[in-house]
């Protein structure tokens, strides 16, 4: 069901969710399908000391954005990359670093991206809903790469994460993890989803490059921040079906948009691998 924009406050004073850790935790207040974290680590606090050993990975994979009310935070990503973030600063990380606090002040900090999925252990019991899901990739990224060079390519990337970034959070899409040269998200509106798709493919032209897209619509499980599920594969079976800068969904995403001013053509039947029986596929006609 789509969730439809209301005016609405919420207290930290009294949040729906408290997630603790060792010296430190995050108050957690969610607005419909959107959640806000104020995140408060304690001096002493690091990632790879307090969350790395609850949730298994050997770097944080979430995406943080907010704005810090005080204190300071190092961050050093895995290529190296380093930044100080202090009282005042807005912020993004990237996924794929490490942190801790610096001084003697706590790190208290308000964000925008990661507070439903931060430190879940993934033996937590899952979440499930359902949700239309989607999966995009570069097209021939691996000849793009051969051709621009390992540095060229780094920072073409990095442009197309953050113009992909700007039409999810544009859509209300929630961002589950970038998968080398794609993402996957999720959405609670097929229409959105698939509207997203589409201005995804044209914000990353100007660069130079092609994505493809695929969506399909079903139950998803969600623990610690990753998403799981039959529905999960099937959209990753149909992104590897489209050609460069199509948007390809399957019957079930496509039964959802009767009455939308969003058309499609027919592809047939297609067999998706390591699923059983065959799926109807349509493909966003373009105007």
């Amino acid at each position: 069901m789509r969730h439809v924009p209301r005016l609405q406050h919420k207290s930290f004073s009294t949040p729906d969710q408290v997630r603790k850790f060792t010296l430190g935790r995050i108050d957690i207040v969610n607005l419909d399908e959107t959640s806000i974290g104020r995140f408060i680590w304690e001096p002493g606090w690091r990632w790879s000391e307090v969350v790395k050993p609850v949730v298994d990975t050997p770097l944080c994979v979430n995406r943080h954005l907010g704005y810090v009310i005080g204190g300071h935070l190092h961050v050093v990503m895995d290529d190296g990359t380093e930044l100080d973030i202090v009282a005042g600063d807005a912020y993004e990380i990237p996924p794929g670093h490490d942190a801790w606090v610096v001084g003697d002040t706590a790190f208290d900090a308000v964000e925008f991206a990661s507070a439903r999925s931060f430190g879940i252990a993934p033996d937590e019991e899952d979440e499930r809903t359902l949700a239309t899901i989607l999966f995009t990739d570069i097209v021939d990224s691996t000849a793009t790469l051969a051709r621009l060079g390992d540095t060229a390519w780094r920072r073409l990337l990095l442009e197309h994460n953050d113009a992909l970034r700007v039409e999810l959070d544009r859509f209300r899409g929630r961002e589950i993890v970038t998968t080398g040269d794609g993402f996957l998200a999720l959405f609670d509106s097929a229409a959105r989803a698939v509207r997203c798709a589409a201005v995804m493919g044209d914000a990353v032209r100007a660069l130079g490059i092609e994505i493809r897209a695929g969506l399909h619509t079903g139950e998803v499980s969600i623990a610690g921040g990753n998403a799981r599920g039959l529905a999960v594969h099937a959209a990753a079976r149909v992104a590897g079906l489209a050609g460069p800068g199509e948007v390809l969904v399957t019957g079930t995403t496509r039964d959802l948009l009767d009455g939308s001013s969003l058309r499609f053509e027919d592809r047939g039947d297609k067999e998706l691998k390591g699923l059983e029986g065959v799926r109807r596929i349509f493909a966003l006609v373009r105007d």
